[in-house]
């Protein structure tokens, strides 16, 4: 197991790092299928990366939020079409943001063309704030949350038309 995780990096001030409790992370990071996990407790700080793991966006485990929000509603034909089409799905649970900031434009709207590496949302979570990649390219459909809304691991975000 040690050799498929290296750790990014534990900072101490005066706490030390338990390793019994660095295996545990290990084991549920395994269990739960997370690539990457981030902690911050005190005056620790730990990271955790699977090797192989994308750098882009760190998985934090957080409390569950609130249920996700409805989608708008939308005509039957639209909604039908809609849902055949693929999506931009959450990568954890956190707070989205459709801008960098609420001066800021947002990042994609809808009927914007976006490719693999477009920031697309940030998701904050446990105060960090992560950028969220198209992953896929094509056309944004429709934004299925709000500023500011709760999102859990897996909601989808934005339906896409592929390219």
């Amino acid at each position: 197991m040690a050799d498929e995780q290296a750790a990014d990096g534990a900072e101490s001030g005066a706490g030390k790092v338990d390793l019994d409790a660095i295996r545990q992370l290990l084991t549920l990071m395994d269990e739960h299928g997370l690539e990457e996990l981030e902690i911050e407790h005190e005056d620790i700080a730990v990271r955790l990366r699977k090797a192989g793991a994308s750098a882009a966006a760190p998985v934090a485990a957080a409390p569950a939020a609130a249920p996700p929000p409805a989608p708008a509603a939308a005509s039957p034909e639209a909604k039908s079409d809609e849902e055949s089409l693929p999506t931009i799905d959450s990568p954890m649970v956190g707070t989205f943001y459709e801008a960098a900031s609420p001066e800021a434009d947002p990042f994609v709207r809808v009927g914007n063309t976006v490719d693999e590496s477009t920031v697309v949302c940030i998701i904050e979570a446990m105060k960090v704030f992560n950028e969220i990649r198209a992953e896929t390219g094509g056309t944004i459909e429709a934004v299925l949350v709000k500023n500011a809304d709760s999102v859990e691991f897996g909601q989808p975000l934005f339906v896409i038309r592929p390219a």
